[in-house]
């Protein structure tokens, strides 16, 4: 019998993706047809081929074989292709009637609002910043996020009918709920607002923190930042705070990190992209005072449970400026008078299973509910909220089907593949890099695109290969022509076991015959 496993790449997508869905139509050289597909459930595939840190590669059962597929850059390429020859989403085919208010147009926000509006509903966002996108615009560099691409996948979504209104910073939710008559909220503001941390400092040049730093220059700022500059923390946001700075003409760049490589929350790639533009990273230290352009900071080491612990040793480092890069916070004052409305104890949100808050139609996601804090989590969000909230105008529970079993390695017969290995996208080299902030990554070209999406394995899902139709003894196996797979005749089969044993995929299982 036909089993229908479920892929680990579309397993581990933060977004709910059929990745080898539209890896397939690639593959037959159908592009539109690819997109269509997958922006059923992602409107940004030319953005997130750039900034998604692609958990779906990570888990590819062809990294076993191989090299996982790059998924990303296949991604990629479609959603170029997309805002090249100008596709569009196609309009709801009916409208409900129904009113919803996104708050932040960030990357949850406006996954929201295209979900909603492709259901029917009249959408409006409103966002605080002078243009939507969020940390998308603000807080990611123009080196891996170009900001005409952004723009024209914003722009597809406001040309289903949602209206972005800018620097419109909400304040007072009901009062906006009740004026503008909306039936439903979805709350994604984004986490915008630094942490902070007291460095003692005497004649100290300029401390500042990273968010505001991304976002000036974001914004077209150039700020002064001296010939030496040290940023404090380890995840993504330091590693592009330090590449920035490099681009402003810092001669030298390091980042003073108190935890192990092996700890540090950056991604490694973000990490190695650093150190080849020249930054260097401090493991291991801590900053205790900054004065004039002498940073003191002390070794650490780490005990028994790896928790880092002060060694009394001091080095001292050059420093002009110090960027303060310790992790993101929500602003969430205007919900705190809203009734219902409930906090963790780190200030998130807390949200039902349905995403919904205490306060009956109002839902929340994104940075400010408790998970990762990427762009692919925040749009994941906002599909599963608009369903929700579709679901709660509609007065029905959403339903949800079972999942298929896991399609694991260890299932496949890899007979049907060969090796083949992955195509590289191209790169800028570190030198030119640093001298302006012109995109680092390459997209493929068409060949390498197909290539790329020739390489999946069809994990778990019949990629009629014909290899069953071969294999039987007794022509129990009928083809049905593409894209029907096949039909198995029982009158004929004697369980053999051939067609099984053979089946690349593992989309065909034995079972003991019905007595």
């Amino acid at each position: 019998m036909y089993v229908d496993l479920l892929p680990p790449c579309n397993a581990a997508c933060p977004a709910g993706e059929d990745i080898q869905g539209w890896l397939a139509h690639v593959n037959a050289g159908e592009h539109e047809r690819a997109w269509r597909a997958l922006v059923q459930d992602n409107p940004f595939a030319a953005i997130h081929g750039r900034v998604c840190y692609h958990p779906c590669e990570s888990d590819c059962n062809r990294a076993n074989l191989d090299s996982a597929v790059s998924i990303h850059a296949v991604e990629r390429f479609l959603g170029d292709l997309a805002l090249e020859r100008g596709w569009r989403f196609d309009p709801p085919s009916s409208r409900s009637g129904r009113r919803v208010l996104v708050v932040g147009g960030g990357p949850s926000g406006l996954s929201a609002a295209y979900h909603l509006a492709r259901l029917g509903h009249d959408v409006e966002i409103r966002d605080a910043g002078p243009e939507p996108g969020g940390m998308m615009r603000y807080g990611i560099p123009a080196y891996r996020m170009p900001r005409d691409v952004l723009g024209g996948e914003v722009e597809r979504i406001a040309a289903l009918g949602v209206r972005m209104t800018s620097d419109h910073r909400v304040v007072d939710l009901e009062a906006e709920r009740r004026e503008g008559g909306f039936d439903a909220v979805f709350v994604a503001v984004g986490a915008h607002l630094s942490k902070r941390v007291e460095i003692p400092a005497r004649d100290a040049g300029p401390v500042v923190d990273a968010v505001s730093f991304l976002r000036g220059v974001a914004s077209g700022e150039r700020p002064v930042i001296g010939r030496h500059v040290a940023v404090y923390g380890g995840g993504n946001t330091a590693m592009d705070a330090a590449r920035v700075a490099r681009r402003l003409g810092a001669e030298e760049t390091m980042i003073v990190y108190r935890r192990t490589r092996e700890q540090m929350p950056a991604h490694e790639e973000e990490a190695q992209d650093a150190e080849r533009e020249g930054v260097r990273i401090n493991w291991l230290r801590t900053i205790k005072a900054f004065e004039g352009p002498e940073l003191q900071v002390e070794v650490m080491e780490l005990d028994e449970s790896g928790f880092p612990q002060p060694t009394g040793r001091f080095e001292t480092l050059a420093a002009d400026t110090v960027i303060l890069a310790l992790g993101q916070e929500t602003d969430t004052a205007f919900l705190r008078a809203v009734p219902g409305v409930e906090f963790e104890a780190d200030g998130t949100v807390r949200v039902s299973p349905t995403l919904m808050t205490g306060a009956p139609g109002v839902f929340a996601g994104g940075d400010m509910v408790p998970a990762e804090r990427t762009v692919t989590v925040g749009v994941g969000h906002g599909k599963r909220a608009a369903r929700e909230i579709d679901a709660w105008l509609r007065g029905v529970e959403l339903e949800r089907g079972p999942k298929h079993p896991p399609a694991t390695f260890d299932l496949l017969n890899l007979w049907y593949f060969g090796d083949a290995a992955r195509r590289p996208q191209p790169e800028l080299e570190p030198s030119a890099r640093v001298a302006e902030f012109d995109e680092v990554v390459g997209g493929l070209p068409e060949r390498d695109a197909a290539f790329e999406a020739g390489r999946c394995l069809s994990c778990g899902n019949c990629c009629e290969c014909d290899g069953c139709l071969g294999a039987c003894p007794e022509d129990a196996v009928i083809k049905l022509g593409p894209g029907l797979r096949y039909r198995f005749d029982y009158d004929r089969c004697t369980g053999c076991r051939a067609c099984f044993e053979q089946c690349p995929v593992h989309s065909i299982e034995m079972f003991p015959e019905p007595r």
